[in-house]
């Protein structure tokens, strides 16, 4: 294998969980990543389900919590898992906090002087990446979809309506919908994009991306937790985007669950009917 390098691998549902780190050109910094790879796999190439997480995580919050291999296994779906910033950068202030800077690369191409060599998850994850897994493993990579979990959900949603075509499904846990209007997202948009720039900021917001989307059909499938203690603190805002897919004409199916939380407990309990929404559009 060409330019990356092996960390780790897992006999795993007749597949392999493997890790792999890399230099990266985006960022500007080694990265790791983690892959599922399908029995499938050894008899041709595979559809490629990218996984994006949230604030604080690396590529092993998903690789071990959440119980998506029997299900990427069932399918046949390679599963991409890349870490959630650049890491080691020595930026000022990049370990101040937990909700900026280091595991919180809010998947944007920063443009502020401080951010902007280093901090380009957008490109990362849909240019850089994509290309080193056509280039590594069996996939097709015509056939991708891209999901994930809070920051990553956000993450999922924009790389899918800012691309149009490249994924051909999209899907989220608890995803931050709408960040100009949330405290994470205000945070991270000043930050990363600049106060004065609010225009900048709507091009990686879904809510807004969805007014102008003009793309293939997208049929979006969010679950978010009613015992969210994000949701009633206002960083979500589920509501937001039903009611500009409901603007815009984009199909999007929300559902609220009883009781669960923002935990990896809420997604495993869902991940299966997660895995069947992109099956529709992959296989």
């Amino acid at each position: 294998m060409a330019d990356i390098t092996q960390e780790s691998a897992n006999k795993m549902f007749g597949g392999w969980q493997k890790v792999f780190s890399h230099d990266s050109k985006e960022l500007k910094c080694k990265m790791k990543f983690g892959v599922y790879i399908p029995p499938q796999a050894e008899s041709g190439p595979v559809p490629i389900v990218y996984w994006l997480s949230g604030l604080t995580c690396t590529e092993q919050n998903f690789v071990t919590k959440a119980g998506a291999q029997q299900y990427a296994a069932k399918h046949g779906f390679l599963v991409v898992a890349p870490d959630t910033s650049p890491r080691g950068c020595n930026i000022e202030g990049e370990e101040d906090g937990w909700d900026f800077g280091t595991g919180a690369g809010f998947y944007v191409d920063a443009t502020e002087e401080k951010w902007k060599l280093n901090y380009r998850m957008c490109s990362y994850v849909t240019k850089e990446l994509p290309q080193i897994i056509a280039a590594n493993f069996k996939v097709d990579s015509d056939k991708s979809a891209i999901m994930g979990h809070s920051m990553g959900g956000h993450g999922a949603l924009i790389c899918a309506l800012k691309n149009p075509g490249q994924y051909k499904s999209v899907s989220a846990f608890a995803p931050i919908c709408n960040p100009i209007n949330c405290p994470w997202g205000v945070k991270a948009f000043t930050g990363y994009l600049g106060e004065s720039n609010k225009e900048a900021w709507k091009e990686y917001d879904a809510c807004e991306l969805i007014k102008k989307y003009n793309g293939p059909p997208l049929e979006i499938l969010v679950d978010q937790g009613k015992a969210d203690n994000f949701l009633t603190q206002g960083q979500l805002l589920p509501d937001n985007l039903v009611s500009a897919c409901a603007a815009s004409g984009v199909p999007v199916v929300m559902r609220m669950q009883e009781d669960y939380d923002h935990s990896y407990f809420f997604m495993a309990t869902f991940m299966e009917d997660h895995f069947n929404h992109h099956a529709k559009f992959l296989n």
